[in-house]
């Protein structure tokens, strides 16, 4: 029964990115909102399969800190879903994304229409030095940047492997950063088409304040956001 729940979600899901990119292209005609609609209108379209096709229910915790207006979010990535929550649950997300994904058709064209901060890795010091200049540029426009400060995605219980990208992502924008705690790769993991019935958990931690010295942030950062993180791994979380 997981398998056909799984074979018809994975369907759900391939065949709704051609569905809405195609069938509602003309918002890229338009201003940035009507893009962004349409994404975040396919978020929930993602995650209304998931839970009646998949029966995965996805459950916001924390929402009493979940920010409005500008803001840096530093996510746990444990799978594909990390991506897809976002522009379900915040006003005006920003995801900073590999630039080898700008190119892609649908989601490509999206991103490009809604800003997305698209970072060559390959460039080390440049590509920080962009992907700080394009954030600031979000930032001054109000929205909430996504970043995942492992740059990948780690299999839950992984040891992690924080990368400088937040860390000056946080200096430079002098803004609070909050840590945005998940358990998602359990039900929907990073590699195969299986997923797993359950909750996931999407939690907003407190933020940290400005002010903090890089490697106190970073430890602040690490520290709260895998204890939250790990225990949303336990069946009582």
């Amino acid at each position: 029964m997981i398998v056909l729940r799984s074979l018809g979600f994975t369907l759900w899901l391939y065949l709704s990115m051609p569905l809405f990119a195609v069938g509602l292209s003309p918002a890229l005609l338009g201003p940035h909102r009507y893009a962004m609609g349409v994404i975040k209108l396919w978020a929930r379209f993602v995650l209304f399969g998931l839970r009646w096709i998949a029966d995965v229910r996805v459950e916001f915790r924390g929402l009493e800190h979940r920010p409005v207006g500008q803001a840096l979010i530093a996510g746990k990535h444990q799978g594909m879903l990390d991506v897809v929550v976002p522009f379900a649950l915040l006003d005006d997300p920003c995801i900073v994304m590999k630039k080898e994904l700008r190119p892609l058709p649908f989601f490509g064209w999206f991103a490009w229409k809604t800003k997305m901060i698209a970072v060559d890795r390959s460039a080390h010091a440049k590509a920080l030095k962009d992907m700080v200049k394009q954030a600031r540029a979000r930032r001054d426009e109000g929205r909430q940047i996504v970043i995942f400060p492992e740059g990948t995605r780690k299999p839950p219980g992984a040891e992690p492997d924080y990368k400088p990208g937040i860390a000056a992502l946080y200096r430079d924008l002098d803004c609070p950063c909050w840590p945005l705690a998940t358990n998602s790769g359990v039900h929907w993991p990073a590699h195969g088409f299986i997923r797993r019935p359950g909750v996931v958990v999407f939690e907003f931690l407190p933020p940290i304040p400005p002010g903090l010295k890089r490697a106190e942030f970073m430890t602040e950062l690490q520290t709260r956001l895998e204890a939250a993180s790990t225990a949303l791994l336990t069946p009582s979380a």
